[in-house]
């Protein structure tokens, strides 16, 4: 017999005036981004925390990188969630491609697009790769962890089925055999406190008790590297978006997860390395 906790039933919508509808997923996005932002100005306007004690940009910067990053996180995210997860829906439905505030974002498809576009951006500014990356790598765990509870509160991306008792009914967990709810893991609060809250900490630790942004590249290598570490865990209590990449236990979280840690443990050793 399965015995969860009732799920909280909160409405995905936080605010609706006539036509205008104001979702938690939309808002969370835009926080996180905001939060990114004033946190990597807030590190940039402390010098004695860089190499050389000098920052690698002026803090304004940021301002002008928005922009890109607001487009990159949404096309990418879109576009990952589409290629990687349920193409033949998308295709079989054209018109739910663009109906991102129904959730449906991979993290992976975000990630490279917006590193791509702080490699354009570096070059167009002139700044250092490792700077930027450093400097925005080092506040978007709160935006993912925000992310993850909207994704909870949307009763999407929800786990296996266990009698845990912090087990959750999720109304769209589906049923048993015998036609009755089943619990299961509330895997996007793992998320939320494993790649948001858990990372941030220990960046911030790294950031201020370590003095890693002396060593470029330190902060984002272990960004990457620790987010792979927490994803990759996290799917073994997640149920599966498709169907397994091989085998009965490889989802497509793990194989997306697996390069960021193998290039994130990379990059943490460059970086130690080179700045000894």
């Amino acid at each position: 017999m399965y015995t969860a906790l009732p799920f909280p039933n909160i409405n995905p919508i936080l605010l609706r005036i006539g036509p205008f509808k104001l979702h938690w997923y939309g808002l969370c996005y835009v926080l996180g981004i905001l939060f990114a932002s004033l946190y990597g100005k807030h590190l940039l306007k402390k010098h004695s925390l860089w190499k050389h004690n000098s920052a690698p940009m002026q803090p304004e910067k940021l301002d002008d990188f928005i922009i890109w990053a607001t487009i990159s996180i949404i096309l990418g995210g879109r576009l990952g969630e589409i290629i990687f997860y349920n193409p033949s829906y998308y295709f079989s439905n054209p018109k739910q491609m663009i109906a991102v505030w129904n959730g449906g974002m991979s993290f992976h498809g975000g990630f490279l697009a917006t590193s791509i576009a702080m490699l354009l951006f570096a070059k167009k500014n002139k700044i250092s790769i490792w700077g930027i990356f450093d400097t925005v790598a080092a506040g978007v765990p709160i935006g993912l962890g925000l992310v993850r509870i909207c994704n909870f509160i949307n009763s999407e991306l929800f786990g296996r089925i266990t009698t845990i008792p912090w087990a959750v009914y999720f109304p769209n967990g589906g049923l048993d055999e015998t036609g009755k709810l089943v619990g299961r893991h509330p895997s996007q609060i793992y998320e939320a406190i494993l790649e948001g809250f858990v990372l941030f900490l220990l960046l911030f630790f790294l950031i201020f008790y370590l003095k890693a942004l002396k060593k470029p590249g330190l902060v984002s290598g272990s960004f990457i590297l620790a987010y792979g570490v927490f994803r990759f865990f996290v799917e073994f209590f997640r149920e599966p978006t498709i169907s397994y990449v091989a085998g009965h236990w490889l989802t497509m979280g793990m194989f997306l997860s697996g390069p960021m840690i193998i290039i994130g443990q990379a990059i943490v050793i460059r970086a130690i390395t080179q700045n000894k």
